[in-house]
């Protein structure tokens, strides 16, 4: 039996809709698989086993002078795109397929914040990883236990280290924008830095 004009037609719109499905899916795969290898061919360059991330954005500068570590209120904290910022990278993490042996952040409410949005899984708060900007801790101490951290790693291990512009910039003489990342190799001190362009976060 003979089809009729417009079974034809809305026959050929599925089959469009359905090659049109495919072609996205092809490139979706292909842009996934992009930022896979993009970001596991720069750590492979250089072995690395530390990737340092900034915290994700928090407007302001410093902290306010009623400081206190303990109470969140009195500190920068991220704003909506940061936490947006943080769960996105989180994703991206996770797509590119790479495995943490250990996940750590600085006690600041903006990195532990971070650290929750990004949702990678089991954390725990290190205070070598604290900021020494404005004299809430003292310098000396926390580059010494991150620096003890550091050399106690091996090649085979990839630890994430949330934390804070002066202490990446102290211990890799890179200061990150908030939410990029460090690639850090302890035993050679060899970095490479990488940001992860998201259109609608500024």
């Amino acid at each position: 039996m003979l089809l009729n004009v417009p079974a034809l037609a809305l026959g050929n719109v599925l089959l469009q809709r359905i090659l049109i499905c495919i072609i996205f899916s092809m490139l979706l795969f292909r842009i996934e698989a992009h930022a896979r290898s993009e970001l596991e061919t720069m750590k492979n360059s250089i072995s690395a086993n530390v990737i340092f991330l900034r915290h994700a954005l928090a407007p302001g500068f410093g902290d306010p002078d009623n400081f206190i570590k303990q109470d969140c209120s009195t500190q920068r904290n991220l704003n909506n795109k940061g936490r947006l910022q943080a769960r996105l990278i989180g994703q991206y993490l996770k797509e590119s397929k790479i495995r943490f042996s250990e996940i750590l952040t600085s006690e600041w409410c903006r990195c532990v914040d971070t650290i929750k949005e990004l949702n990678l899984g089991k954390w725990d708060t290190f205070s070598g990883l604290n900021s020494f900007f404005e004299g809430h801790e003292k310098k000396d101490k926390v580059m010494d236990k991150l620096r003890k951290k550091l050399g106690s790693l091996g090649h085979s291990d990839l630890v994430l280290l949330v934390t804070h512009q002066v202490v990446i910039f102290e211990q890799t003489g890179i200061a990150p924008k908030s939410g990029e990342m460090v690639l850090y190799n302890s035993l050679t001190k060899q970095t490479r830095r990488y940001m992860l362009i998201i259109d609608d976060i500024k």
